[in-house]
């Protein structure tokens, strides 16, 4: 028994469709040589990506209004210093001014001095050394603990911590114009003694006003002080401690110079002696 060979399919061909029916058995194997066609060459072929995979996403680009606003700016700006350099260089040179400029003329007239001096600041009522100005201790009188027993200079966070208040009274003192200040003090007997002269500048005499203040509360010392004196009828109380004081004190004006006596006994201090005081220190200013 003999069997037809089969043709090869040529090459590139298609595949032959496999049956739509139902599978059927095999055949029996045939005897004699059966003819296989050759396998179409396989190609790359590209994997299906699956139903549910996601869309990688786009690369984003640049806007393109933004593109047309840089370009805009930059064509103008150019655009705009080619016109005006075009217009510039139509146009004649300016002359430049001269290096040298006409010198200040002054009067030839010969300035009258009570004119001038008409028109110049008042000099300072008080000027010079403080020091000079303040009274001296008394004799038989001692130093009160580390305060200057003679005529001193003092700053103004000096003159501050006599107050209980130091911090209120520096700034008020440098903002009123503190220009400088002499200090004395001393003990004898039972009283302790400061004078103080506290100068502002000329340009806040009002200030020395406010600090030579309560003047209607004061008793006059002498017929032409500018001030008086005051004996405080309750006794204070020391910072920080429990000790009492009573305190008569003194405040005169002269210019920008503010003269202040205070004095301090364990029991009322005698007026005579506040008074006394005040005059001898107000003689000194006048």
């Amino acid at each position: 028994m003999t069997t037809e060979s089969v043709a090869p399919s040529p090459a590139g061909a298609p595949p032959a469709a496999p049956p739509t029916g139902p599978p059927t058995a095999p055949a029996a194997a045939l005897p004699g040589p059966v003819a296989v066609p050759p396998a179409a060459p396989a190609g790359p072929a590209a994997p299906a990506p699956p139903a549910n995979a996601e869309r990688a996403p786009r690369r984003p680009r640049r806007p393109r209004p933004v593109l047309l606003l840089v370009s805009g700016l930059v064509l103008g700006t150019a655009a705009g210093g080619g016109i005006g350099y075009a217009i510039q260089s139509g146009r004649p040179p300016t002359p430049l001014p001269p290096l040298q400029v006409a010198l200040p003329t002054y009067p030839s007239d010969v300035l009258d001095p009570a004119a001038a001096a008409a028109f110049a600041p008042p000099p300072l009522a008080i000027d010079g050394d403080l020091r000079k100005l303040l009274i001296s201790p008394p004799s038989g009188s001692k130093p009160w603990d580390d305060y200057p027993e003679t005529p001193s200079w003092i700053t103004a966070g000096e003159l501050a911590e006599h107050d209980a208040k130091a911090a209120a009274v520096f700034v008020e003192l440098a903002a009123e114009g503190f220009r400088r200040a002499v200090e004395v003090d001393w003990q004898q007997n039972d009283l302790s003694v400061r004078v103080t002269l506290t100068q502002f500048a000329a340009d806040f005499a009002t200030s020395a006003d406010r600090h030579n203040r309560r003047k209607d509360d004061l008793e006059p010392f002498a017929p032409e002080a500018n001030g008086g004196y005051q004996m405080e009828s309750r006794p204070g109380y020391w910072s920080e401690t429990t000790e009492q004081y009573y305190l008569g004190r003194a405040v005169a004006q002269r210019g920008t110079v503010v003269m202040r006596v205070e004095v301090y006994g364990t029991r009322p201090v005698n007026a005579e002696v506040v008074r006394n005081i005040a005059k001898q220190q107000w003689e000194r200013l006048v």
